[in-house]
């Protein structure tokens, strides 16, 4: 009987350690804020900004180019069409835009991953955008498909992401009237996260839709959200055909677009906070009312993406308290109108993961969360002023995305978190590792990185004094190795496969 009782116990063991080793993929549910907003308007300051917003939008007015179908239907809803100018009679960007929903459903495959997008929630999706990757092994490059493929993979294996985002870099490596079928496909394969249709072209709009309706259904399409995809206004006050027919697509078609002006404080928008807002509000509003133009009702998000100018090199900073202070103004701004707010992200402008870009993204991230904002783009990964996806940048981030988790959650005052059981049973000069409540809570008390070192001095030298970078590395290659891929219904894969397949065969390449 002793010999059976030890082989028992050896079998539990071994089990037990089974499943500590085993691959777990965990994915957070999107950030519901149980704190309050900060906020750094006054009731007046809010009110001069959209009055001058109005002012901008009935005197100066907003420029539609090339897109002639645009001027018609602003004709036909009451501006002054003066050439490729839209002038907007007082108060007609917000009647139109009265009929946008304050927050919508982005489904996912995986109806677990679905997310909510606006009212008190944060969505956290990745970079988006750079030509080029950077590693510690391979040091800066252009982007290949390969790497895109290993971002989407990591996005899916990182906890903390909501999103598995859009162009989370250029895979410079396929043409360019191609490569979005590729990106779109690695999104809804290697990964069962929400996603971000193309913008590049109004027909690859239409391609991302097709996409979509043979991933979820025809009819679902129609009926819901599938994608929340990036309609930048080329500020300052300018909408270009481009990004206007990929939004005339997706609003359409019921699916969600973020109008985001881009901002570089002193070269697109004034440098003033304030008058940086009114042209971002002035901006966001004929976007948004466009939107509904197409399909009142269609979703949108208020966007600001919001960066100044060193008047020394030109180049763009990040991090910068008057960053920060647009950030709150326009997160106020956008919950008046009633709207989701998307701003903030991973920003910095280093060459390098190095302290540069660890103090430049801290201070935006934190910002986007107490600004209230409910997409974040750009949340982890993004080097170099947004010309680098790092991977080593990725995880770090990433890991750091767990402590917005935490700070949103607030203090819990719940009897248990008030720990009137542990102080009674400690008292005057004892200590709290032992006591009942810690052991009841110890697993869950504090946020745990799965990436930085608190070991002690002599296991750090012993392990060979790495630094962030050198861990991060590792990291990479341990998510990359234990990835899975998501389980996909085959006829569903074989029916993209064949599309992308088509698409691409029917046209020849083009790199332009």
């Amino acid at each position: 009987m002793a010999e059976v009782r030890e082989r028992r116990r050896g079998g539990g063991g071994a089990a037990r350690r089974a499943e500590r080793t085993a691959v777990k993929i965990e994915v957070a549910k999107f950030i519901e804020r149980n704190i309050p907003n900060l906020e750094v308007l006054n009731e007046e300051a809010l009110e001069i900004i959209e009055a001058n917003a109005e002012i901008v939008l009935e005197e100066i007015g907003v420029n539609f180019v090339d897109n002639p179908a645009a001027l018609e239907r602003w004709k036909a809803a009451g501006a002054d069409i003066d050439g490729e100018r839209v002038r907007l009679p007082k108060g007609l960007a917000r009647k139109l835009c009265a009929t946008a929903p304050s927050s919508y459903v982005q489904h996912a495959r995986n109806p677990e991953r679905s997310v909510t997008v606006g009212g008190r929630n944060l969505v956290l999706a990745p970079v988006y955008g750079p030509p080029f990757v950077r590693d510690a092994a391979g040091g800066r490059r252009y982007a290949t498909m390969d790497d895109f493929n290993k971002f989407v993979k990591l996005g899916y294996m990182s906890k903390w992401l909501h999103h598995s985002g859009g162009t989370v870099c250029e895979p410079t490596d396929v043409a360019v009237n191609k490569r979005h079928l590729d990106m779109l496909h690695a999104h809804m394969t290697l990964s069962d996260k929400p996603f971000m249709g193309s913008v590049t072209e109004p027909e690859r709009a239409a391609d991302s839709v097709e996409m979509c309706e043979i991933l979820f259904g025809k009819d679902f399409v129609q009926e819901n959200t599938v994608m929340t995809s990036l309609i930048n206004i080329n500020s300052p006050l300018t909408f270009d055909s481009t990004m206007m027919g990929a939004l005339e697509v997706y609003a359409a078609n019921n699916q969600a677009a973020i109008i985001s002006p881009f901002i570089v404080g002193g070269a697109m928008a004034p440098v003033s906070v304030a008058g940086t807002l009114t042209q971002v509000l002035a901006e966001v509003l004929a976007g948004v009312a466009y939107s509904q133009l197409i399909r009142p009702g269609a979703p949108v998000v208020a966007g600001a993406f919001v960066t100044s100018i060193d008047m020394n090199s030109g180049a763009p900073t990040f991090g910068t308290p008057e960053a920060a202070h647009i950030t709150y103004g326009m997160g106020q701004i956008a919950r008046r109108l009633g709207l989701p707010y998307r701003s903030a992200g991973s920003f910095c402008g280093s060459k390098l993961p190095d302290a540069q870009a660890a103090y430049e993204t801290a201070n935006s991230l934190n910002v986007g969360l107490l600004a209230g904002v409910n997409f974040m783009l750009h949340s982890c990964g993004w080097l170099e002023g947004g010309l680098v996806s790092s991977f080593e940048k990725f995880v770090m981030d990433a890991d750091q995305l767990g402590i917005l988790h935490r700070l949103a959650a607030g203090v819990d005052m719940s009897e248990n978190g008030q720990a009137m059981d542990a102080l009674r049973e400690v008292g005057p000069g004892g200590h709290y590792l032992g006591c009942a409540h810690t052991q009841a809570n110890f697993k869950d008390a504090f946020w745990r990185t799965e990436l930085l070192d608190y070991k002690p001095f002599e296991t750090w030298a012993e392990e060979g004094e790495r630094d962030t970078v050198a861990l991060a590395s590792a990291r990479v290659e341990k998510l990359l190795n234990d990835y899975q891929m998501p389980p996909m219904d085959p006829t569903i894969r074989q029916a993209l496969d064949a599309y992308v397949a088509e698409k691409k065969a029917s046209v020849p390449d083009a790199f332009t």
